[in-house]
Formats: C-alpha cells, structure tokens, sequence
C-alpha cells in the first residue's frame, strides 16, 4: 500500500512539473527564482543598502566637460566642421532660405490662392474653402511674417523627416534584422527629450535655423519609421503569395503590393511626422529658430495667454491644413488622368496670375488694418476660471482639490513604492515582465537598461520620473482606448473628434502649460495633465486605425453568428488589432516621456528638471546624464510592453 501510494506521488509530482513545463510563462517565473534566489544573497551581502549603490556608479561629468571644451575649440577650424557639418548646415539654411523668399514673394493672397487651390484639387471645394479661411485668420491674428518663417522651416523639416522616416521604415519593414536593430534607434530619436540634445546640437551647429530644423527631424521622423514599418510587415500574406506566384520580383513586390497595402499607415504616419514637427515650433525657438514659436516663447516669458495663443492659433491652423491636404493627396494618388493633370495646370496658372497680381499692385504683405487682437478676452476668460474653478466649487471641489488628491493618492504612494523597494528587486520585477512579454534578450535589454541608471547615479530621480510616466500612461491609455474604440465604431464621432484631436497635438505644449498651472497649481499633478493632453491624440488615432483596419470579412462571420457589439469588438477586433493597440501603447509612453521635461518646469522635478537645468546653464553633464536616463527608462518600458514577433506567433 505504501509502494503505491508513493508511486502515486511520484506519478502526481510528475505531472504536475510536466504540466508546468507546457506553460511557458510559469517555467519563465520558476526558472528566474531559481536564479534570484542564488544571486540576490550576493548582492545584498555587499551592497544591502535600498538604493542604488554607490559604488557602482560612474561619473561622466569630467570627459563630457572636456568633449563641450574640445567641440567650443575646434568648431571653426576642424575638417568634420568645416566639410561635413558645416555643409549640412549652409544646405538647410539655404533650403529654408529659398522656401521663405518664394512664399513672401507670392504674398498673402498667392500664398492663400495656392493653398486653396492645391486642396480644391486634392479634396474638393469644402477643403479649399477651409485652407483659405485658416490662412486668412492667421493674417487677421497679426501673425502673417511668422506663419510664413515658421512654414518655411516646417516644410524643409518635414520633408527631411518623411525622407529619412520612409528610408528607415523601408529598411526595417523588409528585415527582421534591420528591424531589430533600428528599434532601439528609433526609440532613442523619440525619447530623447528635446531639450537634452539642444544642448549638444547647438554647440555643433550654432543657434540658428539649422539647429533648430536638426532637432525637428530627429524628434518627427521616427513616427514615419515605425508606421512605414508596420505597414509593410503586416501586408497582406494571401495578396504577397499572389503576386509571388506571378513571378514578381522583390521590387515588384513592393511596388505594387506592399507600398500601395501599407498605404493607410504611410499615410498615418506622414500625419503623426506633421503633428510632431509642428509641436517642436516653440522648442526650437529657444534655439533661434524664429517664426510663431518665438512670439509664443516672448508671450509665455511675460505670462501672457492670450498673446501666445494668438500665435498658438496659426500653428494648429498650419497642422490642420497640411494634415488635410497631404492625406487627401495620398488618398488620390495614381489616379490623375490627363484631364486631370491638365486642370492642375489651370490652377497653378491661376494661382499665378494672382500672386503677380498682388506683386504688381504692392499687396504683398498683410494690411496692417486687417488684423484683431484676441489677446485681452482669452486673458479675461483664463482669470475668470482661476478665480471660479481653482477652489470652492460646491461638491465637486476645485480642480486644486483634483490635483491635491492625485498626487495624494496615486503619485505619492507610487513614488515612494518604487523608491522603496530595493534597487535589486526592481531589477528583478523588470526581468520578469520583459520575459513573460519576450525573450531573455528582451529583458536582458531591459536590465541593463535599468542598471545604465544606476551607473549614471540617478536612480532616485529616475524612479520619480517613472511613477509620473506610470500615472499619465495609464491615464492616457485608459482615455485613449475608450474614446478611439468609440471612434471607430461611428463615423460622426470620428469626424467630431478629429479636430479636437489636431489641436491637441499641435498647440505647443507651452500654450497650454499656464491655463494647466492655473488651473491645477504647481507640482506634478499639472505635470502629468500635461503629458495626458499631449499622448492621447497619437493613442486615439492609432487605435482607431487598428480597429478599421480589421478584415470585415471577420466581422461579418462573428455577425453571422450571432455575436453582439460588444461581443464583435472583445472576441473579433480587439484581439486582430493587438499590433496596432500595442504600437498605441508605445506610442503613448514615448510621448508621455517627451513631455517628462515639460513637466519639469511646473514642478514635476526628477528627471526633466535636470535636463532644463543643464541646458539653461550649459551643463552638458547634468543636461545629457539625465537625457540618457530618460531614454534608458523608454528603452525599459518599451521592453516590458512590446512582444518580440516570436512571442507574438506563439501567442497566436
């Protein structure tokens, strides 16, 4: 009886370690106890203090301090200057140059005339009729010289950005290997805060156009990259198969399979490349860039709402125009005719005549009577919900009551949660996430990642920053998912929202800080409003897009069935959009880590109060270290929430 009951046990043990083992993700768990349980011994034996040790820090300031000394010395007279960067430099300049004298060569009513006639050509006469009207209102706003300075400068970004993005999303949308290696590239050109490399772009190039175009297209490129990427990695397998068959070469193929499938996300990501470089006006005029940016940064130094969201105005404008248009023509592409191309013709003549015309007669710039000052009723309105919202309002509380229990309640417990923990078991936490969601490469990645901070020897800011990223991602993700789910089930919600959408993404984050200060106080609550206002576009549209793009004939099946609504999107639309929902996410981390430094200068502090320190006084050090583990924390994060295609295949 005991031999049996002992064979019993041994038969049980048996199957449940076999049982175990047929779960990948509670072999990963075990295995990766089995390890810390052998490791953390040793690490807390030497190093038993909470935080990071400091022994096991580097510190960088001296050989950044002599790199900032040797580029101040040799900016002039090096061959790297002279030929290389130097030549990049004086091709921008040009570039911006030439674009700025044609549109004010063209005057208000050519430049008006050709933006209208462009989108009557590309989307038809309600299109036209709004084009002129907003190119209209930023001349009755006053703001006519610096929305010409500020197009010209966007037009060369953008297309650099479009160029280098398509490049980039080609190479990785082709190659599993290009695409493995470019992600972290990638993630490092969007996380970075821009702030963070102002700093080094302007001892290399100056303060000036260049500069400023620079860190324009390392901030709005990879959105074209990534979009360009998924686009041509999700192509249709049935469609390639045909044309495989066919005898198609592989630029064939992508000529006239993958490129016209991935047409939609192309055309996504040229939208979200517009958005981003608009969004970057304010911030480059810290570096000379001129233009709208410049009169909002003057505005918002004197605390002055109104006058700079007279110049906040034009720039939502200018992204609304050129997001309309370009997505119009991409819609439209290939299909000109003759007839068609023949009408292109007529309007292009027409809009010259008018822009000679206005040269003849001397009108070409905008009459100075024709203009109206918004500045004194927006600053009547900001006072008035100051005064009315702050505080006291009956039941409910003031939105300083909102903030106040915000921070008390998510990010204080957060904060100190994380920074409570010892340094090892965050490690350890980062390890296991990154596995179960990936490969051991995957959080291996995110490791080390995590160490690099703790070397860098700003682990207790970083960890403050990451419970205020933690907070405004699952804000925005929570909004994001529900308003594009709703989005995508109806065309007139879309439609409402898409506006709202535009202008949340292209107002500067500057415009919006002080009605946000104002109204939540100072602190990090207002910190992550901000990054929540400034994230939940991008979630919004791409988790619209993902939901559309699902094949109806899958939802015609489960409604054939039967299924619900409700059922359609939890069974059928949800689970063949997870690339794109998790591309959402992404996307919403990294731009809530761009706006981390945002949030440094209305009390967030951490992280993004280093970078502005380090940029204001010209600490490359304090500026670039904490740049760095702003992008470290992207990396991590993008980690622990993007599954490698292997996971993703077993998943399915």
């Amino acid at each position: 009886m005991a031999t049996v009951t002992a064979t019993v046990g041994h038969s049980g043990v048996a199957a449940l370690l076999k049982n175990l083992g047929r779960h990948r993700a509670v072999g990963k768990l075990l295995l990766l106890a089995v390890a810390a349980a052998v490791v953390v011994p040793v690490l807390d034996s030497h190093w038993a203090s909470g935080t990071w040790p400091g022994a096991l820090t580097v510190d960088l300031s001296a050989p950044l301090g002599r790199a900032s000394a040797w580029i101040i010395d040799n900016r002039d007279s090096h061959p790297l200057f002279l030929y290389f960067f130097g030549y990049v430099s004086s091709a921008v300049v040009l570039s911006v140059r030439a674009v700025y004298v044609v549109l004010l060569a063209a005057g208000w009513a050519g430049v008006t005339a050709v933006a209208a006639l462009v989108a009557w050509r590309t989307a038809g006469v309600r299109l036209a009729l709004g084009t002129a009207a907003g190119f209209l209102a930023c001349g009755l706003l006053g703001m006519w010289v610096p929305t010409m300075q500020t197009l010209a400068l966007m037009v060369v970004a953008v297309l650099a950005s479009v160029l280098l993005g398509a490049l980039l999303g080609l190479a990785a949308g082709l190659s599993d290997r290009t695409y493995r290696a470019l992600r972290p590239v990638l993630d490092t050109m969007q996380v970075l805060p821009a702030f963070a490399y102002l700093l080094p772009v302007v001892l290399v190039f100056g303060i000036g156009v260049p500069a400023a175009v620079l860190a324009t297209v390392v901030y709005a490129a990879p959105p074209m990259a990534r979009l360009t990427a998924l686009g041509l990695r999700d192509a249709d397998a049935g469609v390639m198969e045909a044309v495989t068959s066919l005898g198609a070469t592989a630029r064939q193929r992508l000529l006239t399979a993958r490129l016209p499938l991935a047409r939609k996300e192309l055309l996504l990501g040229l939208n979200q490349t517009i958005m981003m470089a608009l969004s970057m006006a304010v911030i480059a005029s810290v570096i000379g860039a001129g233009g709208l940016g410049d009169r909002v940064y003057q505005a918002l130094a004197s605390v002055d709402v109104g006058a700079a969201l007279a110049a906040g105005v034009p720039i939502v404008l200018l992204a609304v125009v050129l997001d309309r248009v370009t997505g119009a023509a991409g819609e439209r592409l290939g299909s000109d005719s003759g007839a068609t191309a023949m009408r292109w013709v007529y309007a292009a003549a027409v809009a010259l005549v008018v822009a000679l015309a206005g040269h003849l007669t001397g009108r070409l710039d905008w009459p100075a009577s024709w203009t109206l000052s918004i500045a004194e009723p927006v600053n009547r309105v900001v006072d008035w919900m100051t005064n009315h919202l702050y505080s006291g309002v009956p039941y409910i509380g003031g939105t300083a009551d909102w903030a106040g229990h915000f921070t008390t309640w998510v990010l204080d417990p957060v904060r100190d949660g994380l920074q409570w923990l010892p340094w090892w078991s965050v490690m350890l936490i980062v390890a296991a996430l990154a596995w179960l969601i990936g490969t051991w490469r995957t959080a291996l990645t995110a490791v080390l990642a995590m160490a690099a901070i703790g070397v860098l020897g700003v682990w207790k800011p970083s960890l403050d920053t990451l419970s205020q990223v933690l907070a405004a991602v699952a804000v925005t993700l929570v909004l994001g998912f529900a308003t594009g789910i709703a989005a995508a089930r109806s065309e007139r919600v879309e439609r409402l929202l898409r506006p709202v959408l535009d202008v949340f993404q292209t107002m500067p984050q500057f415009v919006y800080l002080i009605p946000v200060v104002a109204l939540f106080g100072v602190g990090r609550a207002p910190a992550v409003a901000a990054a929540v206002v400034y994230a939940l576009p991008a979630v919004v549209r791409i988790t619209t897009q993902g939901l559309r793009a699902v094949d109806p004939a899958a939802l015609e099946s489960a409604c054939s069935l039967g299924a619900t609504g409700a059922q359609q999107l939890r069974q059928v639309q949800l689970p063949l959009a997870r690339q794109s929902l998790l591309l959402a996410v992404n996307q919403g981390v990294v731009l809530v880590l761009a706006v981390v430094i945002i949030g440094g200068l209305v009390g967030g502090g951490a992280l993004g109060y280093d970078v502005v320190f380090g940029l204001a006084q010209g600490d490359l050090a304090t500026g670039l270290v904490a740049g760095a583990a702003i992008v470290c924390l992207g990396l991590m994060l993008d980690r622990v929430t993007q599954p490698t295609a292997r996971t993703t295949k077993k998943g399915a």
